[in-house]
């Protein structure tokens, strides 16, 4: 099944055509003949257990890693032929595991998103750039922790503030590597309100989150991916997607599924 044909007006902003990845050890494949196209403006969910390939397939859109068999296609640049240094500079990546300086003010972390560094570069960042780093941490909502040392805040600031980062480098596809892990309740909504507000205020901006956890989605989300062992099992907009069917089929255990105002719940009925 494919609903890659959503939005067909819209840019392509990366392309997995017939890509295959081994392990260069033992060969064995991680992922097995992929298609999938992501567009301008469209967020995704990629999903599936542990082992189905969702790291390698956001390492592949996100500049930092290489096919074996097939292309990729990111941004309007072919993998192999093109300087994925600058690559990257154009693809905002947010993970929980980024190695983050802790006695970083969250100003300072936001502000080393536009030198693409770990430890600021002081001279990189004129006024415009602080400016910017302001209007974001405003943006979010979270401009109260601009002093505030990013190894004192919560997991979702954090996560916020991470985003903020990824946005100073002006993004057209931005990379969430389970972005929601471990955090409570309260900070999980305000992170899938920012999602929302993302979607409507970037209308060209496209998004992958990866997940593993259907509450984890925002109703911003349009499309998902669900990948098992290494192969693609379904995609497309996620009404077709996320039926119980295929997320059975996909984590092999029943699994029932509902939706309530663009939410989603999944729970486990037993194995399949």
């Amino acid at each position: 099944m494919d609903g890659n044909t959503d939005n067909g007006h819209r840019h392509v902003v990366a392309a997995l055509d017939g890509v295959s990845m081994r392990r260069h050890t033992t060969g064995r494949a991680i992922l097995d003949a992929v298609d999938w196209t992501v567009r301008a403006g469209e967020h995704w969910a990629l999903l599936g257990p542990n082992g189905a390939g969702k790291t390698s397939v956001l390492r592949l859109v996100g500049a930092t890693a290489f096919p074996t068999t097939g292309t990729v296609d990111v941004l309007g640049h072919r993998l192999g032929r093109v300087d994925v240094r600058e690559l990257r500079a154009r693809i905002g990546h947010v993970s929980t595991s980024q190695p983050v300086p802790r006695d970083l003010t969250g100003h300072t972390v936001v502000l080393t998103g536009h030198s693409g560094t770990v430890q600021p570069l002081w001279k990189a960042y004129g006024d415009e750039v602080r400016e910017r780093a302001d209007a974001l941490l405003a943006e979010l909502q979270i401009k109260d922790l601009a002093d505030r040392a990013y190894g004192v805040c919560s997991g979702g600031q954090r996560a916020r503030i991470l985003i903020a980062r990824a946005l100073m480098a002006h993004p057209a596809l931005l990379l969430l590597d389970e972005p929601l892990n471990a955090l409570d309740l309260p900070s999980r909504e305000d992170l899938i309100d920012t999602m929302c507000h993302l979607a409507v205020a970037r209308t060209e901006l496209s998004t992958v989150t990866v997940t593993h956890h259907l509450e984890e989605l925002s109703p911003a989300i349009g499309h998902a991916l669900l990948l098992r062992e290494g192969r693609v099992l379904a995609r497309g907009a996620v009404e077709d997607v996320l039926t119980e069917e295929r997320m059975t089929s996909c984590f092999g255990r029943r699994i029932e599924v509902t939706r309530h105002a663009g939410r989603w719940l999944a729970r486990s009925g037993g194995f399949a």
